[in-house]
């Protein structure tokens, strides 16, 4: 797979990475977690995101368990913290911080972590310089390695870019959420800032397997925040209405290769989009993480493809939430 820089922490990576929410919770029952893992890495993952929160933890846990099982495989892990909290920004503090990550250091069994990113906090979060000096405080310590920002906004991934001690901003994007290209991906270029795309099958709707008549478990976020009823709707199905999605999605699928899934043609999107540093797909299952990980060998897409996909964002999806994220 091919390998990119992980903005300024210095690292290189595979491009398409794994997110490890679905492994943790809040996406049904996962049968295999540990096999979920090792198919990526063996299909050339390198890269791991995960949280304090997915879980309570488990999923930290988890990817521990995968090291400890594969002592040789060399991984960098992505944590978050912050989400297990009530969300007001006198919670971010050096004290919390501490806390905070000496738990997922334990969950993960790691010394240092890799990269911790504050998990979509409150706004006023990114305008406090205390929070940001905390923050190196802790890579002082040695406790992190690295930190960077999960944003909600395209207005609060340009406060994290901004911030000199940030090494990544982790931001939706797909080709339902196009509001990222336009300036949050130059300004992170411009600043050595790494890209590390999320949600980007926009919760399995551009899978492609999903129709009118799909439902969700009760314990899947697809079922239960809908409107945005736990956390912020734009997690679910990126903010977009349902029934509007299989709209896009169905203008979509005529643009897509012969013998490519529409899941492999909506990463190979993301990975053409200049400044990305890494893709992090979710997989229930090995055949999942496999065919997302296949998915870095499909040839670029072409101009007038890119501009096919704009054309169906600008139409059915830029008028709900382009003013949003």
């Amino acid at each position: 797979m091919q390998q990119r820089v992980l903005g300024r922490t210095g690292r290189s990576v595979g491009e398409i990475g794994l997110g490890a929410w679905q492994i943790g919770a809040d996406w049904g029952p996962v049968d295999d977690p540990i096999g979920v893992i090792d198919a990526a890495v063996r299909s050339g993952v390198t890269f791991i995101d995960t949280a304090d929160v997915y879980g309570d933890g488990r999923s930290e846990q988890l990817i521990a368990e995968y090291r400890r099982l594969h002592p040789d495989v060399a991984l960098t892990v992505a944590t978050k913290m912050g989400r297990r909290v009530a969300q007001v920004p006198e919670n971010y503090t050096l004290e919390a911080f501490r806390a905070w990550t000496d738990r997922s250091r334990a969950n993960l069994n790691v010394d240092v972590l890799d990269l911790v990113q504050l998990h979509c906090p409150p706004t006023p979060v990114y305008d406090n310089d205390a929070v940001f000096d905390a923050l190196d405080t802790l890579v002082a310590e040695g406790r992190i390695a690295a930190y960077g920002v999960s944003v909600e906004t395209r207005a609060q991934a340009l406060r994290a870019i901004a911030r000199p001690g940030v090494a990544t901003v982790q931001i939706i994007l797909n080709m339902l959420r196009l509001g990222p290209l336009d300036e949050v991906l130059p300004a992170a270029q411009a600043a050595g800032v790494g890209i590390i795309a999320r949600v980007p099958l926009a919760s399995g709707l551009l899978s492609g397997r999903y129709d009118a008549t799909t439902t969700f478990p009760p314990d899947d976020h697809r079922t239960y925040n809908r409107h945005g009823e736990a956390f912020d709707v734009g997690e679910t199905f990126s903010g977009v209405p349902y029934e509007v999605g299989l709209q896009a999605v169905a203008r979509l699928a005529p643009l897509v290769p012969p013998g490519v899934s529409m899941a492999a043609f909506a990463l190979r999107w993301i990975l053409d989009q200049p400044g990305v540093s890494v893709v992090i797909p979710g997989a229930r299952t090995p055949e999942q993480a496999r065919a997302n990980a296949a998915a870095a060998d499909l040839a670029p897409l072409s101009a007038s493809t890119l501009d096919a996909v704009r054309a169906v964002y600008d139409e059915l999806i830029a008028p709900l939430v382009a003013d949003r994220w």
